[in-house]
C-alpha cells in the first residue's frame, strides 16, 4: 500500500519527489491532476497527500475542499504551492500543512515524517 500520495502536474517535480521518497523506505504514487488525486484518495487512506495547488482539471483548493467535505480527516495534507501568501488560507482550509516552492526535499520529508508518526 501506497503512503503518500503526491498531486503534482510538473512531471518532473513529482519524479524526484517519488524517487526522495524511495530512498528513504516511504512508497507513494503519483496523479497529476485533481480529479485523479480525488479518486485515489477515495481507493486508499494515504498517511499523506502532497497537494499541489496548482494542478489541472480540479486545482488543489477544489480537491482539499471535497477531501475534507467527503470525510476524508485522517488523510494528512500538506500544501506545495508556488503562491505566495496562501499558508493561512491553506491551513483554514483543512491543510495539515503547507512548504512553499521552490523549497529543499529534506524540508518536505521532514514534514512528511511528522504527519507519518
Amino acid at each position: 500500500m501506497c503512503n503518500i500520495l503526491i498531486a503534482e502536474d510538473e512531471s518532473r517535480l513529482a519524479a524526484f519527489l517519488e524517487k526522495g521518497f524511495r530512498k528513504h523506505g516511504l512508497s507513494s504514487q503519483v496523479v497529476s491532476d485533481g480529479e485523479q488525486a480525488l479518486q485515489a484518495a477515495q481507493l486508499l487512506d494515504y498517511g499523506v497527500i502532497v497537494l499541489d495547488l496548482g494542478l489541472p482539471i480540479k486545482n488543489g483548493w477544489q480537491v482539499l475542499k471535497e477531501l475534507r467535505s467527503q470525510g476524508h480527516s485522517s488523510q494528512s495534507v500538506i500544501v506545495v504551492t508556488a503562491q505566495v501568501d496562501v499558508e493561512e488560507l491553506a491551513l483554514k482550509a483543512g491543510a495539515n500543512d503547507f512548504i512553499a516552492k521552490p523549497f529543499r526535499f529534506a524540508d518536505l520529508l521532514h514534514k512528511v515524517q511528522r504527519l507519518l508518526g
